[in-house]
């Protein structure tokens, strides 16, 4: 049995063919309708969410299985129950658990109780699947992951941590630019720069935005986290220069743009880049759907 926790379980091997098989269930998803048949998902949310439930309901659905979707954004988890009865309750009935998660020891905590594999759907360390569909996207329109060099800008979170481990298990340059403070986390980046060395690949973490030059793709987040409700006015000041707008990109060099959505116009991103012709945005948001769908069979299937 193997659980989506961090992004760090899996090898490079299986990164590809977790990609591989996502591009294949993209181009003909009636070929695995019937993968998980007879199987049942449980999607636990404690946070708001239009792609991330969309896409893992739809995905247990065209796989032939299904997703109990459990709201829990009124902060019933391990208070009404304890986590660990959640887990051994959820995994008599159901074949996988799914968290979109405040704290990352939540879903350890569900990984080390429950008996079904675990999947990481975000948390505030890491946000996995995500980073998975941000690469297929990059393979898509670039032709290849090995090598390439991606510049994220601004807040250094959960998405941050993930492009960085990922890029570096696939072997991708990965550079954030993120004011003094407000980078990824020490811990996550280096463990993940010791795989990137092994696997050729360069990642790094700089301050000033004029060094935004020479890079295949540019990718920004929100500069204000979920459940983070200091106003966005009042960040401005510190993130303005990370701005994707016209200037930074044509500087940039880059022939792709990603955001991972929710987009706040007209901060992180503008419009003329979000809805411009190196936007790969919706393109990426869609992309969540077929990799939800490539782990779910992978994990769940794995389980046997």
């Amino acid at each position: 049995m193997q659980h989506l926790l961090t992004g760090f379980e899996f090898s490079q091997e299986e990164y590809l063919s977790i990609l591989e098989l996502a591009s294949k269930m993209k181009k003909d998803p009636r070929a695995y309708c019937d993968t998980l048949k007879g199987s049942a998902v449980a999607i636990m949310m404690e946070k708001p969410s239009l792609r991330t439930r969309s896409t893992f309901e739809i995905a247990a659905y065209r796989l032939g299985g299904h997703g109990v979707f459990l709201d829990l954004r009124g902060g019933d988890l391990g208070k009404r129950e304890s986590i660990p009865d959640y887990a051994r309750n959820l995994s008599r009935w159901t074949d996988c658990l799914i968290g979109r998660v405040f704290s990352q020891h939540t879903l350890e905590e569900l990984a080390a109780t429950g008996s079904v594999p675990v999947i990481n759907a975000l948390s505030d360390l890491y946000h996995p699947a995500q980073a998975m569909a941000d690469y297929l996207t990059l393979q898509e329109h670039l032709g290849k992951l090995q090598g390439l060099s991606l510049a994220y800008l601004g807040d250094g979170n959960n998405v941050a941590n993930s492009l960085l481990v990922a890029g570096a298990i696939l072997g991708v340059n990965v550079t954030c630019f993120c004011p003094l403070g407000h980078g990824p986390d020490i811990q996550i980046f280096n463990r993940a720069n010791e795989i990137a060395k092994k696997n050729g690949a360069r990642l790094d973490v700089i301050a000033d935005p004029s060094k935004i030059i020479g890079f295949d793709a540019l990718y920004t987040d929100t500069w204000v986290s979920m459940g983070d409700n200091t106003p966005l006015d009042e960040v401005k000041k510190i993130f303005m220069p990370y701005q994707i707008n016209e200037t930074l990109v044509a500087q940039s060099g880059a022939k792709v743009v990603l955001h991972c959505l929710p987009a706040h116009r007209g901060y992180e991103i503008t419009d003329e880049v979000m809805d411009g012709p190196l936007s790969a945005v919706f393109d990426e948001a869609e992309n969540r759907l077929h990799i939800h769908m490539a782990l779910l069979a992978k994990l769940v299937k794995s389980r046997g």
